[in-house]
């Protein structure tokens, strides 16, 4: 990436999103945007853009229309252990599809490249550490966490 590529940060108003939004523009990029689903974050420096990347068609006209280069997904559902616990459905169905819908919209709209980012939680419970890439899928995933851990 150079400092003038387009960067789109996906999920901004996110501990994440927004720390990965602070870093790159500390670092010079100029040309950084950024998605929030429902919850605007206080960003001046950018450009925000809402979109639902749980919807195919939103996500497939952010990718046409601003067409960026490089694109780090940090869009999630999370919550707590008691949501987890009490919507697993909606937590695997919801984070597959931002994950299925970037992915498609990245590679059909020539993104140069695309970090999608997980968890600690899609390493076993009881992993070694430090964490492995090895690691994925040797034992069984924290209950609490598993329809996250497995959609990312």
């Amino acid at each position: 990436m150079n400092k003038g590529s387009k960067i789109a940060v996906l999920g901004v108003s996110g501990l994440v999103g927004s720390a990965l939004v602070r870093k790159l523009l500390e670092r010079g990029y100029e040309k950084v945007i950024g998605t929030y689903k429902s919850r605007k974050p206080n960003f001046e420096d950018i450009q925000l853009f809402q979109v639902d990347l749980t919807n195919q068609s939103e996500t497939e006209t952010f990718f046409a229309e601003q067409a960026p280069e490089y694109v780090f997904l940090a869009a999630a559902k999370v919550g707590g252990i008691l949501a987890n616990n009490t919507y697993k459905a909606e937590f695997i169905y919801e984070n597959m599809a931002i994950a299925l819908n970037v992915i498609h919209s990245a590679y059909k709209y020539g993104v140069n490249k695309l970090l999608n980012l997980g968890s600690s939680c899609i390493y076993p419970k009881h992993a070694p550490q430090p964490l492995k890439e090895e690691y994925l899928l040797t034992a069984p995933l924290e209950p609490t966490n598993e329809p996250y851990a497995i959609a990312k």
